[in-house]
Order: C-alpha cells, then structure tokens, then sequence
C-alpha cells in the first residue's frame, strides 16, 4: 500500500508532467480550478489547486474532502502511484470504477484531452 509521503510525490510528479506535455494537454489542464485528491485506502484527501497547467497541493488532511472543490479525485494510493508511474490507464481506470472524477460539465470536456 502507497504511503501518504509516496502519494504526495505521485502529484508532484504528475504536476511535473502537465507541465511538459504537448499543447492539448497542458491546454486542457490550464483551468484554474480547486482540486481535491482523496485517497481512499489511506483516508486522506489532498487539496489544492489546478493552475496554468500545475497541480499546487496546499493541504491534506485525514479523512473525506471536507469541501466541495471543483474537480475531485478518489482512488487508492496504489492506483494513484501506478497511474503516475505509466503502469495503470487513467481512462480505463475509470472506466472500470477504479478511479472517480468529479467536475462540472464543461470541465470534464476540458479534461478529456487528458484521458
């Protein structure tokens, strides 16, 4: 099981490679939007913001989202570190029910250039 410290690093890493992506990518991702990653075997959720195509982490704390952010993540810390690392598909993660994203309409459109 991915450690809190390990999943942490999965963001910053994927953050990392937003920011090196091709046009479409980093243009879907350029949305200025909060954002909350729970990880659902640890019950932690992370909370920050998608900004000019970075994810910023400001916080965790135990437990659930305790706010509504605007795009909202659930996994565990293995999907998150495995998705990170290339190993696991995020669209057919989701698919599968093995990863949530939650957002408004027009952000998911948005963010399909990223599945």
């Amino acid at each position: 099981m991915a450690t809190a410290e390990e999943c942490r690093d999965a963001l910053t890493r994927l953050s990392d490679n937003l920011t090196g992506a091709n046009d479409d990518v980093r243009g879907a991702a350029a949305l200025d939007r909060s954002l909350s990653c729970h990880i659902k075997d640890l019950d932690l959720t992370f909370t920050g913001r998608l900004r000019e195509g970075r994810i910023e982490v400001a916080d965790s704390h135990p437990g659930p989202p305790r706010d509504k952010a605007q795009i909202r993540l659930a996994m565990t810390g293995d999907d998150l570190v495995a998705m990170v690392d290339g190993e696991l598909n995020f669209a057919k993660a989701w698919g599968a029910g093995r990863v949530r994203l939650e957002a408004g309409f027009r952000d998911l459109l948005r963010l399909r250039a990223l599945l």
